[in-house]
């Protein structure tokens, strides 16, 4: 939850090189367009003995609610930023709040070894059974990040992981 009218918060998801600043983990994103859809970005994340390119692509972008992206290399993976206002959970010194919620949907196989350049010996099972606490501490703290610059102060943040059930669509 942002504390700010959906078109603020918009404008920043748009500009995804800024990202940088906001995690240890992230080493570099390359951005090759200015945001739009067809907009490709190199994003270049190092952890542990890890380090690991993800290409992916802009598919759709309706301002201010919606940022579509698909993975295209390695992972086979979909999502979209989602924006909706929410005036109701505006707190009283905010005239609007907006719920921003990052939708990904992966096909689990694409997710091997083949797609991640591996230790030997070591399983994409293992890594992500190892690497999921670091995502979730790294997630938390970059959201608090991302909601100071976005709101000129810090307080704290709720941040809600969850999965699709079993068997729901895409």
């Amino acid at each position: 939850m942002v504390h700010l009218p959906p078109e603020p918060v918009y404008d920043f998801l748009v500009d995804f090189p800024q990202y940088g600043d906001y995690s240890e983990y992230l080493e570099s994103v390359e951005r090759r367009g200015d945001g739009s859809s067809g907009t490709a970005y190199d994003i270049t994340v190092a952890w542990w003995r890890l380090r690991h390119t993800v290409r992916s692509e802009v598919t759709g972008v309706h301002p201010p609610e919606r940022i579509e992206w698909r993975v295209t290399d390695p992972v086979d993976a979909h999502g979209a930023w989602v924006l909706d206002p929410v005036p109701d959970r505006a707190p009283a010194s905010a005239e609007m709040a907006t719920a921003v919620t990052l939708e990904i949907r992966y096909e689990p196989a694409s997710v091997g070894t083949g797609a991640l350049d591996l230790p030997p010996f070591v399983s994409a099972d293992l890594v992500l059974d190892r690497v999921r606490p670091t995502l979730q501490r790294e997630a938390e703290a970059v959201v608090e990040r991302v909601v100071e610059d976005l709101e000129g102060a810090p307080r704290p943040v709720e941040l809600e992981v969850g999965r699709a059930a079993a068997g729901e669509a895409d």
